[in-house]
Parts: C-alpha cells; sequence; structure tokens
C-alpha cells in the first residue's frame, strides 16, 4: 500500500540467512543491547508497547563487497497532536493522574534499522523508509526491495506456496546508507491505544506528526542528529514525505539531504487509479495522465492494433495526445463535435486497444479499474492494477470493473512468510505478538490537510504539492528523486511527472529534481532488473548529496 488505496498496499522482499557473529561493535555503532526473552511476555503491561530493542549482527554482499552490520528491531512511543511532554497528557497544566491515564493516546511505532559496522555517525547517511497505503507497514520494502534479505518473486505471474526463498540481496542499499525501516502507527508489531486512535493517528497531518515524532526521537536515541539524512517513501508514502520534509524543515529544524520518491501520487484531484474519477466529474486530468500506462500495458500485453513499436518513443507520442487534443476533448464536454468525439475515439483505440464502441460507451473516459477488467476480456481474464504485468482470472467476467488486484494475490502471501519468519528467527522479535502487514483505515483516514501558509485544514482531496514546493524553497539544497513504473495502474508514471511538473516554486528549482522509470510496475523491485536499476540510481543519487566529496 505500497498502498495509495483500498487494495493490499505492496512493497519489499527480505531473504532469510543466518545473522553472521562478530567479535567487536564497530566505531560509531551502538551498543548491542540484550536481546530478549523467547517467551511471550506476561504480566499486566500491554505486550505491544514495550520498549525493548533486540539487536543483531549479519552480513550482506553488494556488488562483490561483503557489508558487516549489526540490526536493531524495537519500539519507539509516539502521541497524539496536543499531547504535552511537560505534563505527560494532553492540553496544557497538571492533570489529575486518573484524568492523565483517560486522555493519555499513543502509539508504538516499530521498526528495524541496520548500521553498517565501522561507520562514523556523522559520516554515514541515513534513510528513513516506509510503505504506504495508508495502513501498510514496512514490510514491502524491507523484504523486496533494499533490506540484506530479499524474498524471491515470480516476476509477473503468481508465485508458489512456501516454502519461500530467502536470498542474499545484492541490491540492499547498506552500501550507501544505514537503513530504518518504520511502521506506521497500528501497523506492523506496532499498536495504538487511548481514547479516539483514529482521531490522532490515522490523517494526513496526524500520521505526519507521529513520524515527525518517531524521526526526532530515533535521531537522538542513536546519536543520528549530524548524518546526512533522507526519506524513501512508496505510495502513500509519497504524500507523507512530501508532509514530513516540510514539516519537519520548517517546524523542528531538520532539513534533509534528499527525498526518494517511489510511485508517486502528491495530488489526489490527480487520481485514476481507483475510480474515484468517476465522481468528480468535469475534472479531465485523471484519464489524461493515466493513458501513458494504459498504453504501456497494451503494449506489454500485444493488445495494440498497431503492433509493438518501441515503448519509449511511442509513450512520447502518447503523453503529447494526452496533453493536448484528448486533454481538449475532455475540456469540450458536450460541445465537442461528432466527428471530433469518433476521432479521439479512435485514437484512444490505437493507444489502449480497448474496443472503440467501450470506449464511446465510456465517453472517451474509461477509469483504471475499467481498463483492467476490460483490456483482455477476451480470455476472462483481469490485469493487474500495481503491476499489469501480472494478470489472473477475472472474478466476475460480466463486472464493470477489477475486483482485486492479481499482483497482490500473486506475491503477497510470499512477503507474509518470509517477514513474520525473519523476524523472529533472525531478528528475535516478535514472539508472541502479531505483525499486521496492512490495517483497514482507508475508510476513517481524514485527508483534511493544512497546506503552508493555510491557517486551517483544508477538506478536500489530499494536495501536497505545496508542501514539498514549500520545503525546497525554504531550503534550495534539498535534492528529489521520481521513480516510477511503466506498468503502475495505481500511481500512474506519468501523473508524477505532470504534478513535478507544476510544483508552485520558482523554475530553477526543477533543476533538483531527477526523473526515473522502469519496465516495472508500482513495487519496481518486483522486476528484478528494475530493481537492479533502481539501487544504482538511488546509491547514484545518495552519493551526489550527502555534501562530503
Amino acid at each position: 500500500m505500497s498502498r495509495t488505496t483500498q487494495s493490499r498496499p505492496l512493497t519489499s522482499g527480505v531473504a532469510l540467512l543466518a545473522a553472521i557473529a562478530l567479535a567487536a561493535i564497530g566505531a560509531g555503532t551502538p551498543a548491542l543491547a540484550k536481546s530478549p526473552s523467547k517467551r511471550p511476555w506476561t504480566g499486566a503491561h500491554n505486550p505491544y508497547f514495550h520498549t525493548h530493542a533486540s539487536t543483531t549482527r549479519g552480513a550482506v554482499t553488494v556488488d562483490g563487497r561483503t557489508i558487516h552490520y549489526q540490526a536493531v528491531a524495537g519500539m519507539i512511543i509516539v502521541h497524539g497532536p496536543g499531547w504535552n511532554d511537560a505534563t505527560d497528557a494532553y492540553g496544557s497544566g497538571q492533570p489529575s493522574p486518573a484524568k492523565a491515564k483517560r486522555t493519555q493516546s499513543e502509539a508504538a511505532m516499530f521498526y528495524v534499522a541496520y548500521f553498517k559496522d565501522g561507520a562514523k555517525p556523522s559520516k554515514r547517511p541515513i534513510t528513513f523508509l516506509y510503505n504506504g497505503g495508508p495502513g501498510s507497514a514496512s514490510l514491502w520494502l524491507h523484504m523486496g526491495a533494499f533490506g540484506p534479505r530479499r524474498v524471491v518473486t515470480a516476476d509477473h505471474t503468481q508465485t508458489p506456496p512456501a516454502p519461500y526463498k530467502l536470498v542474499n540481496n545484492e541490491y540492499s542499499l547498506l552500501d550507501a546508507s544505514d537503513l530504518v525501516f518504520v511502521d506506521a502507527p497500528g501497523t506492523g508489531f506496532g499498536r495504538v491505544r487511548g481514547p479516539d486512535p483514529a482521531k490522532n493517528f490515522y490523517g494526513a497531518d496526524a500520521d505526519v506528526h507521529a513520524f515527525s515524532q518517531f524521526i526526532m526521537k530515533f535521531l537522538s536515541k542513536y546519536g543520528r542528529w549530524n548524518s546526512p539524512k533522507y526519506l524513501l517513501g512508496e505510495s502513500y508514502g509519497t504524500p507523507r514525505s512530501a508532509m514530513l520534509v516540510n514539516a519537519l524543515e520548517t517546524h523542528h529544524n531538520i532539513d534533509f539531504n534528499g527525498v526518494i520518491l517511489l510511485s508517486a501520487i502528491l495530488n489526489f484531484d490527480d487520481s485514476n487509479g481507483i475510480g474515484m474519477a468517476r465522481f468528480n466529474p468535469g475534472i479531465g486530468l485523471p484519464y489524461e495522465v493515466s493513458l501513458p500506462s494504459f498504453t504501456a500495458t497494451a503494449w506489454y500485453h500485444h493488445e495494440l492494433p498497431g503492433g509493438e513499436p518501441p515503448l519509449k518513443p511511442l509513450l512520447a507520442k502518447v503523453e503529447h495526445f494526452a496533453m493536448t487534443d484528448y486533454a481538449q476533448a475532455l475540456r469540450e464536454g458536450s460541445l465537442l463535435s461528432t466527428s471530433n468525439f469518433d476521432a479521439i475515439a479512435a485514437k484512444l483505440h490505437d493507444y489502449t486497444g480497448l474496443p472503440t464502441g467501450y470506449i464511446e460507451k465510456a465517453n472517451l473516459r474509461v477509469t483504471g479499474g475499467e481498463f483492467q477488467h476490460q483490456l483482455l476480456a477476451d480470455t476472462d481474464e483481469t490485469t493487474g492494477r500495481l503491476d499489469s504485468r501480472f494478470s489472473g482470472p477475472s472474478l466476475n467476467p460480466l463486472g464493470q470493473r477489477a475486483q482485486y488486484d492479481p499482483q497482490s494475490a500473486a506475491i503477497s502471501s510470499a512477503y507474509a512468510a518470509a517477514f513474520n519468519d525473519y523476524s523472529r528467527k533472525v531478528l528475535h522479535f516478535g514472539m508472541g505478538l502479531r505483525y499486521k502487514m496492512q490495517i483497514p483505515v482507508w475508510q476513517v483516514w481524514n485527508f483534511d490537510h493544512r497546506q503552508p501558509g493555510v491557517g486551517y485544514a483544508l477538506s478536500r482531496a489530499l494536495n501536497v504539492m505545496p508542501d514539498l514546493a514549500n520545503a525546497m524553497k525554504q531550503d534550495p539544497d534539498l535534492k528529489v528523486m521520481l521513480n516510477g513504473g511503466y506498468f503502475d495502474l495505481a500511481t500512474p508514471f506519468y501523473e508524477g511527472i505532470y504534478e513535478m511538473k507544476h510544483l508552485p516554486m520558482p523554475r530553477k528549482l526543477q533543476a533538483n529534481i531527477q526523473y526515473h522509470y522502469y519496465m516495472s510496475g508500482h513495487m519496481i523491485y518486483v522486476h528484478v532488473p528494475a530493481l537492479k536499476q533502481l539501487h544504482a540510481n538511488i546509491v547514484a543519487f545518495i552519493d551526489s548529496t550527502d555534501h562530503q566529496h
């Protein structure tokens, strides 16, 4: 969740290998904490709020070089907005102990941190990584992309059931940065408690407040305030990153060297991924920015009527058409002439492979879910949403839209098994506890957001473009890296390009943004050649922005 929608969030793999014991602690590495008992916790306290940390050792080989590291799995406690750390309660003044207990609301946030042995903290970059949802834990990025172990899944088909293969992750980012995988409040081994957790933790601004507290406490706990710092978020983790970097920079005087966005969505009014555009008539942009992803998907499945020309030049033509003739046609609405309507429908047929009659019935406006369901309708197959290279049997061949995501169905079990096994057998954390891969907070999530310069939260579709722009204006050294997959129907790659090109900031700051695209989907790293490219690009980004060269 990745992810950004009601579908399962997705992102990351880990391989289960025995940790390699080392004799000495490297310079600048946190002291080893006592490993917890392997017995389930007992007693009156809530075991999920037991804030111990389990420390283990391991090694990973990246580009032929072995990196020894210390892994720390643990909890950090944060509180909802309005918490007064001087009174240990909400609001000002000193409440009675009974009242303080009644009004307490807190979240235990689970994390796994990897510290390279022998590295000097002030010289070693540190990257905070998280998935999206909202309501997803970070096991996807952890186990599929950048942790020291990676779970092996099928590239674009169903992964067979257990046992799953766990391997050394030669694309781990530990060669460039220490890593902190952070699970959102209520996910993973983390939990929330106290009155009204939805109000205190399940909303755009409340979520950023919790992550801000987590990062500041982590920097203090492990002495990393002077390290080069990065944020890396996927899917809903990208709007979180935009809000978070602005909040930490402007409210807490913490500048970051870079923000790495995977499968970005900054303005939910631009989204066509879950079909919400149907409920926002008069807004054509979601259809326009999703069209290149439809083309890429039809190209991959050999459904384009004109054959299979080279993909990138084809996408350039489609992007131009989407922003010109197609955009103009959608703006005209019922004023569009019949001849122009027919011409646009024919062009959409050429670029999507959908029947012209279907496109006309859709009034030139096809949502992501409808496209998933319709493209392979002749074979009663539905394409993946997070990665449209995947396909599976349609649950309802007569339905209007896709009713599940074949990619999620194909790989989620492997990630669940990998992390649950790895956390207990290698990290020695979680015995007797349940790990929640995702929690159902989409329906209760408060998307109201107070943008920079606005005195109140705006009740409308979430738009954090002003947040990222404000952070880049306040810190002109801040660099941003945008990564997307051509076969992503959840957060179409061209949507990210469009949003970056429309950030409300001076044109010269556009030079601070890098763009990278891959022959993969929402979870870029599921396709190993794309993961290899992604790793190389992120390492180069960190190397060029840590200001030590």
